[in-house]
């Protein structure tokens, strides 16, 4: 496997005789929905064998409304899936999810399902008044612990992840203590168990994302720390790359400092975002889907760039009403360049958010510079 970028009068038909391969390879490893219509700066992935270095393990983020499309498009490559996610709430309780038929396919297919918990509002966002609602009080913490166990073993689940989101500051120590408390319970019957972490480059880094997330404590605590090495570019942001190399580094270079690095599973974007130019502060950037991007950029005349420092794609265009808009993603270069970060820090893999929509660029670059590891076989 190896990656070419379209280059100006470039057809796929050269680029197939060129690079030894056919035609319908390259389509369906690029998933070309139009194979005639190639942006020059497009990354392609030139499928073949690779030299795999190691296994590593592979957790993807999904939805209950995953496609089948896009979830058996995955399955192969993943360790495990943390079905997004159960909401707790104040007196304990959690909701609960349609997930009996996406645990069904994880076990068909030797992927082991993973029950994602958030404090997360119902009407959707993160809340800091519900963790500590439940942090600080014992009795709610231990119905909150009961509740949760008795759903992962009625359900099958395989472990539980925990993503914890704007904790108050002043909740710090509280929230550490709930990690420990679970992590004591799930330990006892034999589940497994990680946390999602935002993306710190100090033990002092202040901001509400930060401050309650301990990484030397809490990496102790977890088997895997998933660390959500993504959205510096985001929804109401300025026009910026989503997972740019030079601070994903930042944050690892830390990381490192403060857990063993087998456990950790660096972040993975699997999108990109649309920007209105002028940037104005509050508006909202558009979400892309990763597999739409060479049609857009083709339809707007657009050439792809790459940035070296961020390492990261982008385009700039203009839409019919003669409005400029700069597009962010990812592609194959910037998936090869963050995935050799795993072996530089000797990372124990990587986590998707999220793979509810199908890029195969990404499995394939993936699958060309390491093997996955599986808790049990297919069956």
């Amino acid at each position: 496997m190896y990656i070419y970028t379209v280059k100006p009068g470039d057809t796929l038909f050269d680029i197939a005789q060129k690079n030894g391969v056919t035609i319908s390879a390259l389509v369906a490893a690029n998933q070309l929905s139009d194979p005639y219509k190639l942006p020059v700066g497009l990354a392609l992935v030139i499928p073949g064998q690779s030299i795999r270095e190691r296994s590593i393990v592979v957790n993807g983020y999904a939805f209950p409304g995953i496609s089948d499309i896009a979830l058996l498009g995955a399955l192969q490559y993943l360790t495990y899936l943390s079905v997004f996610s159960a909401k707790i709430r104040i007196d304990g309780t959690i909701t609960e999810l349609n997930d009996t038929a996406l645990i069904r396919k994880c076990y068909v297919n030797g992927v082991a399902p993973v029950l994602t918990l958030t404090n997360q509002r119902e009407s959707g966002g993160f809340s800091g008044d519900i963790a500590h609602a439940v942090i600080a009080d014992e009795e709610v913490k231990t119905k909150l612990i009961q509740n949760v166990m008795e759903y992962l073993d009625r359900r099958n689940y395989f472990g539980l992840n925990i993503d914890f989101e704007y904790v108050r500051e002043e909740d710090r120590t509280l929230y550490t203590q709930f990690l420990l408390d679970f992590a004591a319970a799930l330990r006892r019957v034999g589940y497994s168990f990680s946390v999602a972490l935002a993306p710190k480059i100090s033990q002092e880094q202040s901001g509400l994302l930060y401050t309650a997330h301990d990484y030397g404590a809490i990496g102790s605590i977890a088997d895997k720390v998933i660390i959500m090495t993504y959205e510096w570019g985001y929804t109401y942001g300025e026009p910026m790359a989503v997972a740019p190399i030079d601070k994903v580094r930042q944050v690892l270079d830390y990381a490192v400092m403060e857990m063993p690095p087998e456990k950790i599973l660096m972040g993975m974007a699997n999108y990109g975002y649309s920007w209105t130019l002028p940037y104005k502060k509050g508006t909202a950037a558009r979400p892309l889907s990763l597999s739409e991007i060479p049609q857009t950029a083709y339809s707007q005349y657009a050439d792809i760039r790459f940035d070296d420092t961020a390492q990261s794609p982008f385009f700039r265009y203009y839409d019919s009403a003669g409005t400029e808009h700069i597009a962010w993603f990812e592609d194959p270069r910037s998936i090869e360049a963050k995935l050799k970060l795993v072996s530089e820090y000797g990372l124990g893999g990587v986590s998707y958010w999220n793979i509810n929509t199908l890029y195969r660029p990404n499995w394939a670059v993936l699958s060309g510079m390491y093997g996955m590891e599986k808790v049990f076989g297919q069956g």
